[in-house]
């Protein structure tokens, strides 16, 4: 099994950052891909950024050139460095890892964390 804890998260005005971690342990040999996911009450979950077993990330359109996915595999944590926060990026945030990459399929993604709330005001 694998664990994941996410952190990072709080209220920010718009303009602010904010830098999100996902700590993995457990059976962490079984993590080669990870991703973060958000979901605003009433609405579905959808992808914010994955990076894959080679180092290569995705971005949904909204958040690129705002935000940065990366990881330490040393440390087994995943990070997102938001910056330019707007209101619509308020949600939880989701930290999500599998041994294959699933893209923006979220279903499909093994192992999810609890979630770290967060809030963007105007």
């Amino acid at each position: 099994q694998v664990h994941l804890a996410e952190s990072g998260g709080g209220s920010v005005e718009s303009g602010g950052s904010l830098r999100l971690a996902c700590a993995a342990s457990g059976y962490t040999h079984d993590v080669h891909c990870m991703g973060w996911f958000r979901q605003a009450p009433g609405k579905e979950r959808e992808a914010v950024a994955g990076i894959d077993d080679r180092g290569r990330t995705q971005y949904r359109d909204s958040v690129k050139g705002r935000f940065t996915i990366s990881r330490d595999l040393s440390e087994n944590t995943l990070y997102l460095q938001m910056n330019s926060l707007k209101p619509e990026d308020t949600a939880m945030y989701y930290c999500a890892a599998d041994s294959v990459y699933s893209g923006p399929y979220y279903s499909q993604w093994h192992y999810w964390g609890q979630g770290t709330q967060v809030t963007v005001s105007s």
